[in-house]
């Protein structure tokens, strides 16, 4: 059974395509590596199309950027996780200076594992959410 997952949509004050190009190469992740909590993230690796997350009592989860639609979208799915999910990033211009910002998770969960694990995703992809707001995309 599918079960979607989506943060609160974000306003991001930079041009769509500035936090596209930042968040399209994930290499640019080094700028905020000091702004994960240590204390969530054990090993955190990443390089253009990659990126893999040791997380406590989940294990080591790794996903691959499989498309990017310039300036709108990018889509992970995952090479190793306990669950498999697809994730995306979706961006939405408002003005010339201003775009927004959504991210989604789909995975095939039993109802189950759904019960065990919507809340720490939800709120996980609200911490993602936060991290990827508080970037500068100049």
């Amino acid at each position: 059974m599918s079960s979607t997952f989506e943060s609160t949509i974000r306003q991001i004050p930079y041009p769509q395509m500035s936090v596209y190009e930042k968040l399209s190469d994930l290499n640019n992740l080094e700028k905020v590596r000091d702004r994960i909590p240590q204390d969530k993230l054990e090993d955190f690796t990443f390089d253009a199309d990659h990126i893999a997350i040791k997380a406590p009592m989940v294990g080591e989860i790794k996903l691959r950027i499989i498309d990017r639609e310039e300036p709108k979208t990018i889509k992970f799915e995952t090479e190793q996780s306990p669950v498999p999910f697809n994730f995306w990033i979706q961006l939405l211009p408002m003005d010339a200076a201003n775009c927004k910002m959504k991210l989604t998770i789909k995975a095939e969960l039993n109802p189950f594992i759904k019960g065990m694990v919507s809340g720490p995703l939800t709120e996980g992809l609200e911490k993602v959410a936060d991290v990827l707001q508080m970037i500068q995309y100049e």
